[in-house]
């Protein structure tokens, strides 16, 4: 730098000769021709022009069909890189150049077109926009994976999250009611991926729904849009409300005890960021836009439809009825009949000629039974022989104080049968609280036991009203005594 000033200014400002400037500082006379008229600055280089002859059409139509595939495939960790390009050039056209040639070209190659996007508008009620994502909760203790079901409307941005323990139809289809129920209304067109739930086949413009998603649409009155494979910004509003609900409504991670505790405190943070929430960009508060839109919403039909997932079966000699691989069981009274089986996201209602015989927790595990006690306990009284080795009775996971009480009794058999009456009735905990009285007391009876459940209060002396009797003064009998006891 110092010398490009010298040779500018010996030039410029004392009218030296480019042969005068040379001999002066000792230097080229080319350098001097270079820089003398400020043509030419030594902080920029000149590129090189010139392209590597190994680049030959074969070469860049060959990288041009690798970056094609990748964009065909639109598996993103699975693309080619500029070494494997060079390694399959290697290997298919015996190419002879260097490695940082191919990474030159494959780079210039990507730059070509840059990765742009249009900014999307939505009218009022026009659209929503519908994803599934996941995030990790503990439940009850333990660490699971619940399926997250969002939906956000286009105009006012309005969220609505619900957690499933699947993404099945069953759960897709109620995710929707929830959703609709909460905004108050439907929008004209729904936005989505190319869900197996929605879509029997194809993508995008060329998708062909599945019958029943078909029929639910129909239902609620709306249009369904699918994107292209691999272009989630066609719905990023949803896309970025997935991730800002993991990582706001969710974080710390969430301890629940159950489905609703966790879904209560969703719609707590749904309806938190609608009242609060200012989009940077936008003149109208969430809160404000979603008032306007909830307006022009498509009214809720006057019925819901029934997206449970319904089957019917005979309940067999185990008194237990089958659905989706697993079995549910039914009070043993009605073994062998034909039932229907209501099957929902989070239950498992089971119907005789339309009345709800009972519930159960839907379980997701393949091959599972799931048993009552109260379902058996009937059929246990008649056969007390079978208590200590029935699966409903062991599955039921009660007490152990129940067994061990009931094994020092003249008939255990018989005394945990009617434990078990006792706990179904009122409670284990009150039952194991009344086992502990009585052994305190030394006392080893079921009677006892019964007693002390059944009883809320305790015994109380009862005041009797009757004739009073006055006092007898027995002083006189001394003075009879002191008279020699003659009258």
């Amino acid at each position: 730098m110092d010398q490009y000033q010298l040779i500018r200014q010996l030039y410029a400002v004392e009218g030296l000769s480019q042969r005068q400037i040379a001999k002066t500082l000792s230097i080229s006379r080319n350098t001097v021709r270079r820089y003398c008229n400020g043509e030419n600055v030594p902080w920029e280089r000149k590129r090189n022009s010139r392209a590597a002859t190994v680049i030959t059409p074969e070469v860049v139509d060959f990288i041009q069909k690798c970056l094609d595939a990748d964009e065909k495939e639109g598996i993103l960790k699975q693309k080619h890189t500029a070494k494997r390009i060079y390694e399959r050039l290697q290997e298919e056209i015996n190419f002879t150049g260097g490695a940082s040639t191919i990474r030159t070209v494959v780079r210039e190659m990507k730059e070509k077109i840059p990765q742009v996007y249009i900014p999307l508008s939505f009218s009022p009620g026009e659209a929503a926009q519908v994803d599934w994502g996941t995030a990790i909760i503990y439940m009850a203790g333990k660490k699971i994976v619940a399926n997250l079901f969002c939906m956000r409307l286009c105009s006012s941005c309005a969220p609505f999250v619900i957690a499933f323990p699947s993404q099945r139809e069953e759960a897709f289809l109620e995710g929707h009611q929830k959703s609709f129920e909460f905004f108050g209304g439907v929008a004209r067109d729904l936005i989505y991926d190319n869900l197996r739930t929605a879509v029997k086949k194809g993508w995008g413009k060329t998708a062909r729904e599945q019958e029943r998603f078909s029929l639910f649409r129909a239902h609620y009155t709306y249009g369904s849009r699918f994107c292209n494979p691999g272009e989630g910004h066609e719905k990023g509003l949803v896309e970025d409300l997935v991730g800002y609900s993991r990582r706001n409504f969710l974080v710390p991670i969430p301890r629940v005890d159950s489905w609703e505790e966790l879904n209560q405190l969703l719609l707590n943070r749904c309806i938190s960021y609608i009242d609060n929430h200012q989009i940077r960009g936008r003149e109208t508060s969430v809160k404000d836009a979603f008032e306007q839109e909830r307006q022009v919403l498509t009214p809720l039909p006057m019925r819901p439809y029934e997206a449970a997932k319904l089957s019917e079966g005979k309940v067999d000699y185990f008194s237990t009825i089958a659905f989706d691989t697993n079995h549910y069981s039914v009070p043993v009274k009605w073994a062998g009949r034909t039932m229907t089986v209501r099957g929902t996201a989070f239950e498992v209602k089971i119907y005789y000629r339309g009345e709800q015989i009972c519930a159960h927790q839907r379980c997701y595990q393949k091959h599972r039974t799931r048993y009552k006690l109260e379902h058996y306990l009937p059929l246990i009284e008649m056969r007390p022989r079978s208590v200590f080795n029935a699966r409903p009775v062991k599955e039921a996971r009660l007490p152990e104080e129940l067994e061990l009480f009931s094994r020092k009794l003249c008939n255990p058999e018989k005394s945990m049968v009617r434990l078990l009456r006792l706990a179904i009735d009122y409670g284990a905990n009150k039952v194991v609280a009344a086992i502990k009285k009585a052994e305190e007391s030394n006392q080893h009876s079921v009677d006892v036991i019964q007693f002390y459940v059944s009883n809320k209060k305790q015994v109380t002396k009862i005041a009797c009203i009757g004739p009073v009797v006055p006092e007898v003064d027995l002083n006189i009998y001394d003075v009879l005594c002191a008279g020699g006891g003659a009258l």
